[in-house]
C-alpha cells in the first residue's frame, strides 16, 4: 500500500507540541458535544430518525429532487443542473460573466471546494473573496481547508497573527483573537460592500417548499446575499430532506455535533430572490449518482458535514488533515475518497484503527468503521494491496493450517525475548516504529493446557 499518507502523518507527529495541541483541541469540541447529548434524552431516537429519513430520501432522490425544483422554479429561482465539476464552474462562470461580475464574495462550501471552483475562477480573472473568517485566513496562505466546519483548526492564533501583519498591516505581534477577528471583519466589510455577486453552499434542501438553508455562525453568508444583486448557491443533490418538519431534527443534530453548540448562529432560510435581484441554484452530482448505485457505500450521501467523525478520530486528532490526500479528512474523507476514487485516494484506508468512535458519534448513524474495514478488502482487487502484509497473512495462512508447525514455532518463540534489540527493531520492522513486542511465556497456554495447569482441572475448581 501506498504511504503517502503514513508519511505526512509522521511529518505532523515530528512536531510534538503540534500533534499535542491538535489532539486536545479536537477532543475539547468532541467533549462539548457529550456534555449537550447527555441533556437530550431523545438523542439516539433524534439519530435514529435522522438515519430511516435520510436513506428515505437518498434512495428516492429522483422524486424529491424533482419536487424540490418545481418548488423553487415556483418561487422565482433560476434552477440548472450540473452533471459534474467541469458543468458546475462553467455555469458559475457562465452566470457571473452574463452580469459583468469582478468581484465575488463566497461563504463557506465543501462542495466548491470539490469542484476547485476558486482558481478556476481566478484564472479567469474573477477576483474571490472567502468570508468565513477561517477560509479567508486560508485564502490568504494560499491552503486548503484542514477540517470542514473548523477550516483552520490546525492553525494557531499566533500564526494568524503573524498573517494579518502581512496582509492586513495589523500591530507587531498581537495575536488577541478579538483584535484579529475586529480587523478580519474591516476588511471584509469593504469586501461585501463592492461585490457584485454572493455565493453560498446549502446545509439542505427542503423539498416541501423549495427553501435552500445555510447555517453558519459569522452571519457571513447572510451578508453577501443582502447586499450583491445576484446570489449562486451550489448544492449537492444529496443536501435534500422532505419537509421543514423533518428539517427540525437536522438543525438539532447538526450544530451539536460539529461544535458543540445548541444551535448554529444563523440559520437562513432563502426560498426566493431578494426584491430587485437574482437567484441561481445549481444542483451538483459529480459523482453521487455513481455512489447511490454502490449498495454497499450509499450511506454516505446522509451526510450532513457536521465533522464529528473527524473530532472523536484518533487518528486525524493526531496526523492533521493535511495528511490525507483526499480533500476532505477524517473518517468520511476516507470514504468519500474511496468513492470517487479508489485508485487515487487508497491510501487513505490505512488512517483508521478501527475503533468505531466514528459510527458512535455520527448523527444520521453513517456505519464508517464498517465501510472503511470493506474498502480495506477491495484494495487487492484495485490491485492495491501491501505486498509485504500479503507476504505476511499468507506465512501466518500456512502455519496456521498445520498444528504440528505451530506448536513447534511457539515452543521456540521465547528466544525472541533474548534476541538482541537491533535484530528485532530496524528498517524491515514497521510495527516496531513506536511498539515495545510483548515477552513470550516460556510455555504456551496450549502447552500449559494439557500438564493440566490451567482450565479444567480439581486445583482451578
Amino acid at each position: 500500500m501506498s504511504t503517502k499518507h503514513s508519511k505526512a502523518a509522521a511529518r505532523f507527529i515530528a512536531n510534538r507540541p503540534q500533534e499535542q495541541w491538535h489532539n486536545e483541541t479536537l477532543w475539547f469540541v468532541r467533549q462539548k458535544r457529550d456534555n449537550l447529548v447527555m441533556h437530550i434524552p431523545e438523542w439516539e431516537q433524534l439519530r435514529e430518525l435522522a438515519h430511516e429519513i435520510k436513506m428515505h430520501t437518498v434512495t428516492h432522490l429522483e422524486t424529491y429532487l424533482a419536487q424540490f425544483a418545481d418548488k423553487a422554479e415556483a418561487n422565482g429561482i433560476i434552477v440548472h443542473w450540473a452533471k459534474d465539476a467541469d458543468e458546475h464552474n462553467q455555469m458559475v462562470y457562465d452566470i457571473l460573466h452574463s452580469h459583468g461580475v469582478k468581484k465575488l464574495v463566497k461563504s463557506k462550501s465543501m462542495l466548491t471546494e470539490e469542484c476547485h471552483l476558486n482558481p478556476y475562477l481566478e484564472h479567469q480573472g474573477i477576483d474571490v473573496v472567502e468570508s468565513d473568517l477561517g477560509e479567508r485566513i486560508l485564502q490568504l496562505m494560499g491552503e486548503a481547508p484542514s477540517h470542514i466546519v473548523m477550516p483552520a483548526i490546525h492553525l494557531k492564533r499566533q500564526e494568524v497573527g503573524k498573517l494579518f501583519e502581512e496582509k492586513m498591516q495589523t500591530e507587531k505581534d498581537n495575536s488577541d483573537p478579538t483584535y484579529l477577528t475586529h480587523t478580519a471583519r474591516r476588511f471584509l466589510r469593504n469586501e461585501f460592500l463592492t461585490a457584485d455577486a454572493a455565493m453560498t453552499g446549502a446545509n439542505f434542501g427542503v423539498a416541501e417548499t423549495g427553501d435552500i438553508v445555510v447555517c453558519t455562525n459569522e452571519g457571513n453568508a447572510d451578508m453577501g446575499t443582502s447586499l450583491a444583486p445576484v446570489h449562486i448557491v451550489s448544492m449537492g443533490m444529496e443536501k435534500i430532506v422532505p419537509t421543514l418538519d423533518a428539517l427540525a431534527i437536522f438543525t438539532r443534530l447538526l450544530a451539536r455535533s460539529a461544535t458543540g453548540q445548541p444551535v448554529t448562529t444563523y440559520t437562513s432560510h432563502y426560498r426566493k430572490p431578494r426584491e430587485g435581484s437574482e437567484m441561481h441554484l445549481i444542483i451538483v452530482d459529480n459523482g453521487r449518482s455513481d455512489t447511490l448505485s454502490n449498495t454497499s457505500h450509499n450511506q454516505l450521501l446522509k451526510c450532513i458535514r457536521c465533522g464529528a467523525c473527524m473530532n472523536t478520530c484518533p487518528v486525524y486528532r493526531r496526523s492533521g488533515g493535511y495528511s490525507y490526500t483526499y480533500f476532505i479528512p477524517g473518517p468520511i474523507g476516507i470514504n468519500l475518497g474511496m468513492a470517487k476514487d479508489p485508485l487515487s485516494y487508497y491510501d487513505n484506508v490505512s488512517a483508521c484503527s478501527l475503533c468505531y468512535s466514528c459510527n458512535n458519534v455520527c448523527p444520521v448513524k453513517i456505519n464508517l468503521a464498517d465501510q472503511i474495514y470493506l474498502w480495506r478488502q477491495d484494495l487487492d482487487h484495485y490491485g492495491k494491496a501491501d505486498r509485504m502484509k500479503k507476504i505476511m497473512s499468507g506465512g501466518m495462512k500456512y502455519l496456521f493450517k498445520r498444528p504440528r508447525l505451530y506448536n513447534t514455532a511457539l515452543r521456540f518463540a521465547p528466544i525472541v525475548n533474548v534476541t538482541p534489540r537491533f535484530l528485532k527493531y530496524n528498517g524491515l520492522n514497521a510495527w516496531g516504529k513506536g511498539r515495545e513486542l510483548p515477552r513470550f511465556a516460556k510455555k504456551s497456554f496450549t502447552t500449559l493446557w494439557k500438564e493440566g495447569k490451567v482450565g479444567n482441572n480439581k486445583e482451578e475448581r
